[in-house]
C-alpha cells in the first residue's frame, strides 16, 4: 500500500476529514493554532497505530501496556507501528542526564573500564599490580598487637539468597564470613533476601601484628586472593570505623599503597554504591536549608514573620525567640536585616554550647524557667526534617532547601577511585562535562594503540556515532552530564530524535511535534538532514510545523 488513507476524522475540533498521506515520505501538516494539526497527527494516526499494534500482542503482553483510546474516525488504513516524539521533559528523575537518556554514558562506564588507566589520587601515578610480599609487608607495618581480620571478598553488591556461595565456602572449611558488614558463624549464616543486594567477605584469617607472622601471612592472602579475584581486605576488629585495607594483585600505588580493584563498569556509575559518591549518593548535589529562603522577608521583624513559623503567632517558637533576644540584647520589633551578624548567626545556628535562660508560659498561664543552649533555626529544621513521618512537614520543610555542588565529588557524582581513571589524561567527568561538539572532537581524535586500542575500537564507534547524531539535532552545546530535568521541551525532543536516529528502525510511522522550536537558524538544514535520513531509512515522517524552512522541504503538505 503507497499510501495511508484517512476516512471520517472527527477526533476533537476535526470535521469528517478525508485525506491520503504519501507513506515513506516526510510530511508536514501546518495550519493556525487549534486547527486540529495536533488532533489529526497525534490524536488520530498516532493514537490508531499505537492501538492497532498494542491489540497484535499477546492478552499476556498487553497487560503490562496501556491501551490508548479508539480515536473518532471512521477508518484508517495503510498504518505502520507509530512513534511519538512530543516536546516534553524527558525525566524529573533527578539522576537522570544527558548521557543516560543518550546511552552514550553506558559506552562510555564500559570503555574506561576496559581501556581506562587507574592512577593514585594523591600522588598521581599509574597503579601496577602489588605483590604478596608487599602486601605482607604493609600489615606488618602496623603497630604490634594491632588485631586483624583478614577477609576475601566473595560477593559484593549483588542480589540474591547466594546459598550456593555460602555452601561451597562451608564445604572448604572457612567458619566464618562477614555479610552485610556483620561478621558471623558459616553455619549459622541469615538467609539473606533474595531482592536485596548483599556482600559476602569470608574471614580467611584473625591474627595480631608480629613480626614471625610473615610466613603465615603470606599463604593467607594468597588463599584470600584465590578467593576474590585478586582482591583482599584488612578489617580492624577493635576499631571497626577505621579505614579497612584493600589489596589488589592488580593496581596498587607504589608509594602509599592506595589499591583498586579491577575495573569494572559499575565502578563509574553513579547510580550503584560501588561508584556513586558517598557524600552525596551520586546526585552530584547536597541539600541545605538555604538561610535566604528561611529569612524570606529580611525586612521585617523577627516578631513580624521574617522567618515564617517563628513570629508572634506561634507561641512556642516565639517564646523561645524572646528569650533569646533578652540574652542577646536584640529588639525582637526591629528588621531582621538590621541585626548584627553575630546575633543572626545565634538565632539561625544556636548558641553552641552557651547556656541561655528560657521561660516557658503554659495554656494555663504557669510560667517555668529552664537553662539551655538554644538549638539553632535551621538545626531545629534539619532535625524535624530528618526525624518526622509526617509527609505534610516533609513537604512544608522542603520549601527551605536548595541545592549545593557536593564539596566531596565537586558535582561529578562519582567516588574518588572512578574519578582518578583516565583516557589520555582525561578523566570520566571531565569529558561530561564537555560540551558535546568538543566531545565528539575528542573521540574523533582518540586513537589508542595496542591492546587497549583494540578493546575500545567498536566502543568509540558507537560514542562517535551517538554524538553525531545528537550534533546533527543542533545539540552540540550540551553537556553529558546535563541533568534531564533541566532541558526545555524541545531539547529533550531532539535528545529523543536522536535516539532514534541512533536505534536505526525501518518500516516505522514518526510523529514529531515542531522540532525546529528553540533552533538556531544555522541548525535548521542539519535537522532537516535528519528527518531526511530517518525517511530513506523507510520510514513515515510526518512533522506538525510552522517553520518556512520546513515546510518548504517536505515531500508532502498538509494545511
Amino acid at each position: 500500500m503507497q499510501a495511508i488513507r484517512i476516512r471520517g476524522a472527527r477526533t476533537h475540533n476535526l470535521r469528517d476529514v478525508d485525506l491520503d498521506l504519501p507513506r515513506d515520505k516526510l510530511i508536514v501538516i501546518t495550519g493556525l493554532s487549534g486547527s486540529g494539526k495536533s488532533s489529526l497527527a497525534f490524536d488520530t494516526l498516532f493514537a490508531e497505530g499505537q492501538r492497532r499494534y498494542v491489540e497484535s500482542l499477546s492478552a499476556y503482553a498487553r497487560q503490562f501496556l496501556s491501551m490508548m483510546e479508539k480515536p473518532d474516525v471512521d477508518h484508517v488504513e495503510g498504518l505502520s507501528p507509530a512513534i511519538s516524539i512530543e516536546q516534553r521533559t524527558t525525566s524529573h528523575n533527578p539522576r537522570s542526564t544527558v548521557g543516560t537518556i543518550t546511552e552514550i554514558y553506558d559506552y562510555l562506564r564500559l570503555l574506561y573500564a576496559r581501556a581506562g588507566q587507574p592512577r593514585c589520587p594523591e600522588h598521581n601515578l599509574q597503579l601496577d599490580a602489588q605483590t604478596v610480599s608487599q602486601m605482607v609487608d604493609q600489615v606488618l607495618a602496623l603497630p604490634a598487637g594491632t588485631r586483624l581480620l583478614l577477609l576475601a571478598p566473595v560477593v559484593q553488591n549483588r542480589k540474591g539468597e547466594h546459598l550456593g556461595v555460602l555452601q561451597e565456602l562451608r564445604a572448604q572449611g572457612f567458619l566464618r564470613a562477614r555479610i552485610d558488614g556483620k561478621v558471623v558463624e558459616l553455619e549459622q549464616a541469615p538467609k539473606l533476601d533474595l531482592r536485596r543486594k548483599h556482600s559476602i567477605e569470608v574471614v580467611v584469617d584473625r591474627l595480631k601484628v608480629r613480626d614471625e607472622l610473615q610466613l603465615r601471612l603470606a599463604e593467607s592472602f594468597e588463599t584470600a586472593l584465590k578467593l576474590a579475584d585478586g582482591i583482599a581486605v584488612v578489617a580492624y576488629m577493635d576499631a571497626p570505623e577505621q579505614t579497612e585495607l584493600v589489596f589488589s594483585s592488580k593496581f596498587a600505588c607504589p608509594i602509599c599503597g592506595y589499591s583498586l580493584s579491577e575495573l569494572e563498569p559499575r565502578l563509574f556509575s553513579f547510580n550503584n554504591p560501588i561508584g556513586a559518591c558517598p557524600a552525596c549518593d551520586g546526585l552530584g548535589v547536597r541539600q541545605f536549608f538555604d538561610p535566604a529562603r528561611i529569612v524570606a522577608h529580611p525586612q521585617l521583624s523577627l516578631a513580624g514573620g521574617a522567618v515564617r513559623g517563628w513570629d508572634r503567632r506561634n507561641a512556642y517558637f516565639f517564646q523561645l525567640i524572646r528569650s533569646l533576644a533578652a540574652h542577646y540584647d536584640f529588639d525582637i520589633e526591629a528588621p531582621f536585616a538590621s541585626l548584627n551578624d553575630k546575633t543572626k548567626h545565634a538565632i539561625l545556628y544556636g548558641s553552641g554550647k552557651q547556656r541561655i535562660e528560657f521561660n516557658y508560659t503554659d495554656e494555663r498561664g504557669r510560667t517555668n524557667t529552664r537553662r539551655h543552649a538554644f538549638e539553632g533555626i535551621i538545626p531545629n529544621m534539619q532535625r524535624r526534617y530528618r526525624e518526622t513521618d509526617s509527609e505534610a512537614v516533609r513537604e512544608e520543610l522542603a520549601k527551605y532547601l536548595a541545592n549545593q555542588p557536593c564539596s566531596e565529588c565537586g558535582g561529578t557524582r562519582l567516588n574518588v577511585a572512578a574519578r582518578n581513571v583516565f583516557i589520555e589524561d582525561r578523566s570520566l567527568p571531565e569529558i561530561a562535562r564537555l560540551p558535546i561538539g568538543e566531545a565528539g572532537e575528542f573521540f574523533n581524535a582518540l586513537a589508542l594503540r595496542g591492546r587497549r586500542g583494540e578493546i575500545a575500537r567498536k566502543i568509540v564507534k558507537e560514542i562517535q556515532q551517538r554524538l553525531t547524531f545528537l550534533i546533527n539535532v543542533g545539540l552540540d552545546y550540551l553537556t553529558l552530564e546535563r541533568s534531564a530535568e533541566t532541558l526545555s521541551g524541545g531539547e529533550a525532543q531532539r535528545i529523543r530524535l536522536a535516539s532514534q536516529i541512533g536505534a536505526g528502525l525501518v518500516g516505522v510511522m514518526y510523529i514529531l511535534d515542531e522540532p525546529s522550536i528553540g533552533l538556531h537558524q544555522r541548525d535548521n538544514q542539519r535537522l532537516l538532514d535528519t528527518l531526511y535520513f530517518l525517511r530513506d531509512l523507510g520510514n513515515t515522517v510526518i512533522v506538525v510545523e510552522h517553520d518556512e524552512d520546513a515546510i518548504r522541504a517536505a515531500d508532502h503538505v498538509v494545511d
